[in-house]
């Protein structure tokens, strides 16, 4: 079962995705993170909040406290790992920034690779390519879109946040109890169903209790970007220099927010929008996955080998929707022991909707599934859950609910809310509308009590912004893009008029001349630059 859509990169969508969005964190862990600490109290799902937060929020205070030196003046020691031509070390950061104590501190991995030149160093550039629960390194050694021009100028670093990859990672389920985790029916027809799928939700986070412990309440967003400004002071850099990608681009504004005058240059790509409650982020992903799927289909419509009809969207949707349901009452087989269920199947078709790259194995998966052959988009499915063929996962499906529900109180409270909004969920797409719409209760049993709520961010006295966003986004629905540049006092938004999640690297001239144009010599577009 998907616990919501994830929020990653389009260069890394077939190896693995991303899932649901969230607010910023705030509370005592992280002191000015949000104009109120705590939630109000009484306060259930997004119901009992307004559409765009009101509250803004607030910069730390400039100077460092006494109590938190010691990270900032920390050295690293750098081996060689990996990849040739990259360097690894751990940082120490507190698990509690209100409360530091080296008994409890973190270890969070950081990996570079330094600038070779030509030209003179500019500094180091920090990444991060979304999730939450993506791990940056990963990205940096594998995937990081940035050309050669930027790299000789730039030691490009990334750093797992805490609770990610190899940052003390967040751990939930065994790697049997994850495969039937993501078996489970969210599309229930019974109570019995929903039962069972509440049940499922149930024993998933008792399990991320039982196997992550205290850390499991200091995975904040707001905390990882704390992290992220003793990294930049640990590197000797005065001022963040950064390209953060969906999720990453909350990471980076929630930096911007708090440390307004130690931005350098931001990148924010396929952006979020921090103001919105759980719920409404949910269901504008919902119409987000429906355009993409309706760009998808008119696509396919004009192809040979389409397996969903050649008459547009509205065909397309109901064949899809009938596989879905044939799926739901027979699954298929998909190799060995292993079967392609409703559950899984949508989420290799979502999988899909990250990048129109993938359009065309798309279609032949799904027309294999038509003909009773599973394994297609079992392959897609076990992509986006970050599953490897020995049967292991990676821990995003883990760390994602944890950086998620502790950022924002959830979407639902329980099934009532649920059904009472499945017309609003449909209407938004009648192919993925009931099934997101379950997948959004993931918060609603989770163990810790939520630290942020949905605000605003301005950094104020910031530097230049750049805000990125795609018109036909699907996990990041481009008004996002447009909301948070107009929040950031210093934001320009680029917007690439295209398909596919986030912009940069993704074969558009204009758009990479235009964000390394920025990242080289500081000087941000003209506003509202478009580019196809």
């Amino acid at each position: 079962m998907a616990t919501s859509r994830l929020l990653r990169t389009a260069g890394t969508v077939l190896t693995a995705t991303a899932l649901l969005v969230s607010g910023c964190s705030s509370g005592d862990s992280s002191p000015g993170a949000a104009a109120s600490g705590q939630p109000p109290h009484g306060r259930t799902g997004a119901d009992a909040m307004p559409d765009a937060a009101t509250a803004t929020l607030k910069p730390l205070p400039t100077a460092v406290p006494a109590a938190l030196r010691p990270y900032y003046d920390q050295k690293l020691t750098w081996r060689e790992c990996g990849i040739v031509g990259f360097e690894c070390t751990t940082m120490k950061a507190p698990l509690d920034y209100a409360k530091p104590s080296a008994a409890t501190d973190l270890k969070l991995a950081v990996s570079r690779k330094k600038a070779t030149g030509p030209g003179s160093r500019l500094g180091s550039l920090m990444v991060n390519p979304g999730g939450p629960g993506g791990s940056a390194i990963d990205y940096l050694q594998q995937y990081a879109p940035q050309p050669d021009a930027v790299r000789a100028r730039y030691d490009m670093v990334a750093m797992d946040p805490r609770g990610v990859a190899r940052s003390e990672p967040v751990s939930c389920l065994s790697p049997s109890q994850m495969d039937a985790y993501t078996r489970v029916d969210q599309t229930p027809d019974s109570d019995a169903e929903v039962d069972r799928l509440v049940s499922a939700v149930r024993d998933f986070t008792r399990g991320c209790r039982a196997r992550t412990g205290a850390r499991l309440g200091h995975v904040s967003t707001a905390e990882s970007a704390r992290d992220m400004d003793v990294l930049r002071a640990v590197l000797g850099d005065d001022r963040l220099t950064y390209v953060g990608a969906s999720y990453g681009t909350f990471l980076g504004a929630t930096y911007a927010g708090l440390f307004p005058s130690r931005v350098g240059r931001l990148v924010l790509d396929g952006a979020m929008d921090p103001s919105l409650p759980a719920r409404t982020t949910n269901r504008d992903q919902t119409a987000g996955f429906n355009t993409a799927f309706t760009a998808f289909a008119k696509d396919c419509a004009k192809q040979r080998d389409c397996p969903l009809g050649t008459s547009g969207p509205d065909e397309a949707g109901r064949r899809l929707s009938a596989l879905f349901k044939q799926l739901d009452a027979h699954p298929a087989p998909a190799g060995g022991s292993r079967t392609l269920t409703e559950s899984l199947a949508t989420s290799g078709v979502t999988a899909a909707m990250y990048d129109e790259g993938a359009w065309p194995v798309l279609r032949e998966y799904l027309a294999q599934a038509q003909k009773g052959d599973g394994r297609g988009l079992l392959a897609l499915s076990d992509s986006y859950y970050e599953r490897d063929p020995d049967g292991t996962y990676a821990n995003q499906m883990f760390a994602n609910p944890a950086v998620n529900c502790l950022d924002l109180p959830g979407a639902f409270s329980g099934p009532d809310e649920v059904r009472a909004a499945l017309p609003a969920f449909r209407k938004a797409s009648p192919v993925f509308g009931e099934s997101f719409a379950w997948a959004a209760l993931n918060c609603a049993y989770w163990p810790v009590e939520p630290t942020g709520e949905p605000h605003r961010i301005t950094a104020e006295g910031a530097a230049p912004i750049l805000v990125v966003g795609t018109t036909r986004d699907p996990a990041t629905p481009y008004p996002w893009a447009r909301s948070l540049a107009s929040q950031l006092s210093s934001a320009t938004l680029l917007t690439y008029e295209g398909d596919g999640h986030t912009a940069y690297g993704r074969g558009s001239d204009c758009t990479d001349t235009t964000i390394n144009t920025y990242l080289l010599e500081g000087t941000p577009p003209p506003p509202d630059k478009h580019c196809t």
